[in-house]
């Protein structure tokens, strides 16, 4: 994958928007672990779009036509991640997994 500066955000569970974006896990988990939180702490490419990056990275794990039907989504565009992102799941505050 090219390299690219990367955020780590915070989304906990069950919530619609991100509770925490950090430069650093390392700022991140004292924060996480402190407060208890139960979410996923997913890294997020910097000045560019998810779905841009991933197709970029060919990590979109879908078929060429079903990318470029689902390109046109404004709904899919705005809300895409992929499991090719770095991420860690968190329960009570404890990594697991």
């Amino acid at each position: 994958m090219a390299q690219q500066l990367m955020v780590w955000i915070f989304s906990g569970h069950p919530g619609r928007l991100p509770g925490g974006v950090f430069s650093a896990i390392a700022h991140a988990e004292p924060w996480i672990t402190r407060h208890k939180l139960t979410g996923v702490l997913t890294a997020y490419p910097l000045d560019v779009g998810c779905l841009d990056w991933a197709v970029e990275n060919g990590c979109t794990g879908m078929s060429p036509d079903k990318l470029a039907q689902k390109s046109n989504d404004p709904s899919f565009v705005g809300g895409f991640s992929t499991a090719a992102q770095e991420h860690f799941h968190y329960e009570d505050g404890a990594l697991v997994g």
